[in-house]
């Protein structure tokens, strides 16, 4: 006779759907957290389901390995990034202003969750060290490129950028974003000045290339620049 009050047997298998988009977002963020604070190699599956509050052996009812799991969490960091990116992007008509917003975006989501740029970060140096994760990550980070190439092209519409230089600004873009993710993401206050400089780099205020010329007007980030008849500050 079946005790009707017994507890019903634990099914096996995957879990059901509500809890197991739960448990892959458990998953995601906890191996983002490790992957970005100690790399590809350093990683184990135990490590990565210890930090998802699940067993080794669940772990694999959502990937195939380690590797597949690392590209799993990159994926979803593109997506989370390059969503934010874009909007910011659209938000705006011009280079210097485009570059401005995503610069500002990159600071904003850093300030939310730094474990997105620190897991930024370690890709580079896992891709030169795994050839199995370059591999697989190539036809990514062509897309990325993109992005940044449709912003520099951007600069050449608006007459911002001389055609002439659109590689030399795409390198320079490449290494500003390769110093905020790597450089300055542990701290925040470093990074929001680093975003500054770079913008006031870019508009001509930092340098003054002909001191006895007169100095461009200094601008703020929400592109409004400083009266030219008020006086300048002690220097």
């Amino acid at each position: 006779m079946v005790n009707p009050d017994a507890p019903a047997p634990r099914r096996r298998g995957r879990p059901p759907h509500t809890k197991s988009s739960e448990t892959r977002e458990a998953i995601l963020d906890g191996a983002r957290q490790l992957f970005g604070e100690r790399g590809y190699a350093a990683v184990t599956n135990k490590d990565l389901a210890a930090a998802a509050g699940i067993t080794t052996g669940a772990l694999y009812h959502y990937v195939e390995s380690k590797l597949d799991l690392y590209l799993l969490v990159h994926s979803d960091m593109q997506q989370r990034i390059y969503r934010r990116f874009q909007v910011a992007e659209a938000s705006q008509s011009t280079f210097l202003a485009k570059l401005q917003a995503v610069l500002d975006a990159t600071h904003e989501m850093n300030e939310r969750d730094p474990s997105l740029a620190r897991f930024v970060g370690v890709v580079r140096s896992d891709l030169r060290r795994h050839p199995e994760v370059r591999e697989r990550l190539e036809r990514a980070d062509a897309a990325r490129e993109q992005f940044f190439v449709d912003i520099v092209e951007c600069g050449v519409a608006t007459g911002e950028v001389d055609p002439d230089d659109v590689g030399l600004l795409e390198e320079f873009i490449r290494l500003v974003l390769v110093g905020l993710t790597e450089g300055t993401s542990e701290s925040a206050q470093r990074q929001r000045r680093a975003i500054d400089s770079v913008m006031a780099l870019m508009r001509g205020t930092l340098v003054d290339p002909d001191p006895s010329g007169a100095r461009p007007p200094r601008h703020h980030r929400d592109g409004a620049a400083d009266d030219p008849e008020e006086p300048s500050r002690p220097r």
